[in-house]
């Protein structure tokens, strides 16, 4: 019998509750926040989001501004290219979306930067629309697990789709990010502590090597 109904079970049961780590309160704001994450931290796209907010705060007055204007407010978050790709998709917005983020995958990769991870994580957070957004976190505890057999983002994104039931979509990806934080870490997983040790393909693997 396959463990993955385990598994998500015991996910849900140590990550009751798990939401995005990002602040917003808006699908402009999980947009933006969203493209700063990339290669860079939640908390500290958490420390740069309320300056950014307070002085654009609407997709209007991104559109409006410059990306030499926006740099200085985001570049602790790395590449000067995120000031650019945030100005321009806020432009491409109000030009062609009338000035409101879009929600499908299709119109959200259209704009500049903005990548089917980060889509996926709009998608779901911003409009409650079932999706698994892969990031390192999600690539690793997935495949570890044994609930993706993937050796790429994209079809590790359909093994998840195709091993938890859709209503379970959005919360698992939260539960996997958790997860990667605090126990199944890069280079050291905490596997003598993890719940789901017995269960997981990566320890038992690594078991039978010893």
């Amino acid at each position: 019998m396959s463990p993955i109904p385990q598994i998500l079970s015991l996910l849900k049961s140590m990550y009751p509750g798990a939401v995005s780590a990002l602040d917003f309160s808006n699908p402009y704001e999980m947009l933006v926040a969203t493209m700063l994450s990339a290669q860079s931290t939640d908390k500290q796209v958490n420390k740069v989001t309320p300056h950014v907010f307070r002085d654009f705060p609407t997709v209007e007055a991104m559109a409006s501004t410059s990306p030499e204007i926006l740099l200085p407010y985001v570049q602790s978050c790395g590449f000067r290219s995120k000031a650019t790709n945030i100005v321009l998709t806020a432009r491409k917005i109000m030009s062609d979306f009338g000035g409101q983020v879009p929600r499908t995958m299709e119109e959200l990769t259209s704009l500049p930067g903005v990548g089917r991870k980060t889509a996926n994580v709009v998608m779901a957070n911003a409009f409650g629309i079932p999706t698994i957004a892969v990031d390192t976190h999600v690539f690793r505890v997935g495949n570890r697990l044994g609930l993706a057999d993937a050796s790429t983002v994209e079809k590790t994104e359909q093994h998840l789709m195709q091993n938890i039931p859709r209503s379970d979509w959005i919360d698992a990806h939260h539960w996997l990010i958790h997860h990667g934080r605090e126990i199944c870490k890069a280079q050291r997983p905490l596997c003598a502590v993890c719940r789901l040790s017995p269960l997981c393909k990566y320890y038992n693997r690594q078991s039978k090597q010893k």
